[in-house]
């Protein structure tokens, strides 16, 4: 039983036990039940609504994140059958028409001219 339906059950038992117990002993004895029973019984009902309201959103959540999921996969699925190997292909023949096969590998040099790194204040 998830979270959620376990929160519902102790409201309903809560608010039926503390309904039950102010008849009880209302009808019998005449008296009240004590202020701190029905406050507590009131207590666990209130955090346990709370409680299940939390778990119904954080499920919503859940199926929204999932069904959006779902939708970007079909649609990052579609793309790619859409256009992935013929722009692979046109690269490749691009540069086989330009005669750079082998290109070389150039390293990147530092660049300090026009740059000054500023360590901790004025110069």
């Amino acid at each position: 039983m998830t979270l959620k339906w376990m929160a519902v059950v102790v409201a309903a038992v809560s608010l039926t036990l503390c309904a039950t117990a102010n008849i009880a002993v209302g009808t019998i004895s005449g008296e009240e039940l004590p202020v701190v029973v029905n406050l507590l019984a009131l207590t666990a009902a209130g955090c346990a609504v709370v409680l299940a309201v939390v778990g119904e959103l954080n499920d919503r959540l859940n199926g929204r994140i999932t069904a959006l999921t779902e939708f970007l996969v079909a649609r990052l699925d579609e793309i790619e059958a859409h256009a992935g190997d013929r722009n692979s292909g046109f690269v490749e023949g691009y540069l086989l028409s330009h005669g750079q096969q082998d290109a070389p590998v150039v390293p990147i040099g530092p660049r300090l001219q026009g740059r000054r790194a500023m360590l901790g204040g004025e110069d």
